[in-house]
């Protein structure tokens, strides 16, 4: 990036590698604090005509901006009362200008990024430094201009956020490129986060609609680069190496990425091939979600056209996590859309349940509901994954591994207590807005990616008006079960009412049923051989008021059932 300020829409990128703000004095003296002005001026003439009129006259912009940028100079210095400009002569209107100009800001995702050439160099020791006297900066700044217009000091003072709320730290990496990737080369790779949580993001769209598609060309040759307008999250999506590749205005998606992907460090990076890559947001005009499968050198690619709609964070994560099941399948594995869990008993045992559906299924909230009525006989329970995982025999046993080190879970759907409980460590998305979904950390990333044995494997029924959990006995109704992915779909998608999906998982089997059929059949086998618990859980979710407790009956008999393995 190789302006010191980016702004589109209600994006914010500030790049301190290109100038850095010391005090008060360079900042409004700098060419980002000129375009912010604009841009506040040009939002305000649609929000507030009335003051936008009383301030500008109706005259050009940018006579404007230098006549407020002239009096907030002299307010950081003189007293209001020495100063004489037709700005202060209504302090009631000009300090609603400051006001409104600050919330402005502040609604805007703001994000500063930071280059550095190596991993050891001062950079790297104070990029959370220098942001940290960045946001001291602008609340100073705010602070001493508002108490100055109104005449006197605040006696309530808030710490609000309000330089940014993430910093980035980029660098270049050498990794191993094949040529036809070699317009990725220079594109510089996030080696460090640091969040301001809890974060809230407001996407235009609050719902993924659309599935991805195979293409039968690399996604590469449609690559538009564009000057310097891209950034690539290098992550471990499960066991596998993923370069998300995003451009700059899907800024937001890539921080969520963090609550929810282990950062890939340098040595996993450096010389190394990925196993999986995206490129989100590309500017290409054709409204695609594709993948394809670069055989000669064995990368798995994705790309997701540039669209307002993708700002949902379901787009950048399901194409991740696509791309992920399609590799692991290819080597046998099974992927599971679904939720796992060991739950740690207080005999000393350990049991480790798989949940299998499609969104809205209740997974996750089966999990959630197990924990409120197990608290007496379980010491802990920990998370292998909430969304995606894969399934293989390893020594004879069937064992479960995640993806994610971070839920991606609907806030109707939880607990009203868990949302906040984490609420620290949260990202939320749209909080207000039915859908709304929140981002929290749930397991470390060594748990997700260790072989874990599992002994239930059961399907989360969400459209059966039944209630508690029911074992199959027979080898070819249980995989008809799950093959068929039935499930009453609540608006979490484009869908809505009852639907199938294949496996339940539209991210992978889905697109290659033919290569995962004969897997299914071998883990059902060694499922039924083992005598595993497989069966269906009825969730009640899709029915009128949630099956009256339905949810709350399903956990109790699950328990009953875990007790007896």
């Amino acid at each position: 990036m190789k302006e010191a300020l980016y702004l589109n829409n209600n994006l914010a990128l500030i790049n301190y590698t290109k100038t850095y703000y010391t005090s008060i004095d360079e900042l409004m003296a700098g060419e980002a604090f000129e375009m912010f002005l604009k841009s506040f001026l040009q939002q305000y003439k649609t929000t507030n005509y009335e003051l936008y009129y009383w301030i500008t006259k109706d005259i050009p912009i940018e006579p404007v901006v230098e006549d407020i940028k002239k009096v907030l100079q002299v307010l950081m210095v003189l007293d209001i009362e020495d100063i004489r400009h037709p700005l202060l002569q209504d302090r009631a209107r000009f300090i609603q200008i400051i006001e409104d100009a600050y919330l402005h800001w502040r609604d805007m995702q703001r994000y500063s990024i930071v280059f550095t050439a190596n991993s050891g160099g001062l950079q790297n020791s104070n990029f959370m430094d220098a942001d940290n006297e960045f946001n001291k900066m602008i609340l100073d700044f705010y602070r001493k201009i508002q108490q100055k217009v109104q005449g006197s000091k605040n006696h309530v003072y808030r710490q609000l956020q309000a330089g940014t709320n993430a910093s980035f730290l980029l660098r270049n990496y050498k990794w191993d490129v094949p040529y036809i990737y070699s317009d990725l080369i220079d594109i510089p790779f996030i080696n460090s986060i640091m969040l301001r949580t809890p974060l809230i993001i407001h996407p235009k769209s609050n719902k993924r609609v659309g599935s991805f598609v195979q293409a039968d060309y690399n996604p590469i040759s449609d690559f538009v680069k564009g000057d310097q307008e891209w950034f690539c999250f290098p992550c471990k999506v499960g066991s596998l190496l993923t370069f998300v590749y995003f451009q700059r205005d899907f800024t937001s998606s890539a921080v969520a990425l963090s609550n929810l992907f282990e950062i890939a460090t340098d040595e996993e990076c450096i010389n190394k091939k990925p196993d999986c890559m995206v490129l989100f947001g590309n500017k290409d005009n054709k409204n695609e979600t594709t993948f394809f499968h670069d055989e000669k050198n064995d990368i798995w690619v994705g790309k997701v056209s540039y669209n307002e709609v993708i700002e949902y964070f379901g787009y950048i994560k399901k194409m991740s996590l696509t791309l992920h099941n399609l590799k692991m399948q290819s080597k046998g594995w099974l992927p599971l859309h679904g939720a796992m869990i060991n739950l740690h008993l207080k005999d000393g045992t350990t049991k480790g349940i798989a949940f299998i559906g499609d969104s809205g299924a209740g997974k996750s909230e089966t999990i959630e509901a197990l924990s409120h009525v197990t608290k007496q006989e379980v010491m802990y329970s920990e998370i292998i994954f909430d969304d995606m995982g894969s399934m293989h025999i390893e020594d004879g046993k069937i064992v479960g591994q995640g993806t994610e080190i971070g839920a991606f879970v609907r806030l109707d759907d939880l607990d009203k207590g868990s949302a906040y409980r984490d609420m620290d460590r949260s990202i939320f998305f749209n909080p207000e807005s039915a859908n709304a979904r929140v981002v929290i950390p749930a397991a470390p990333y060594s748990t997700i990616v260790t072989s874990h044995k599992i002994d239930m494997f059961i399907y989360a029924n969400n459209y059966t008006d039944k209630r508690g959990l029911r074992r199959v006995d027979n080898i070819d109704e249980a995989k008809d079960i799950f093959v068929t992915g039935k499930r009453f779909a609540l608006g979490t998608t484009q869908e809505k009412g009852i639907s199938t999906t294949f496996f339940a998982n539209p991210f992978g089997p889905m697109q290659k049923q033919e290569q995962c059929l004969p897997i299914i059949d071998e883990m059902f086998m060694q499922l039924f051989d083992q005598d595993i618990f497989v069966g269906e859980i009825f969730t009640c979710l899709g029915l009128e008021n949630k099956g009256d407790d339905g949810l709350k009956i399903a956990a109790v008999e699950l328990f009953e059932e875990i007790k007896k393995l």
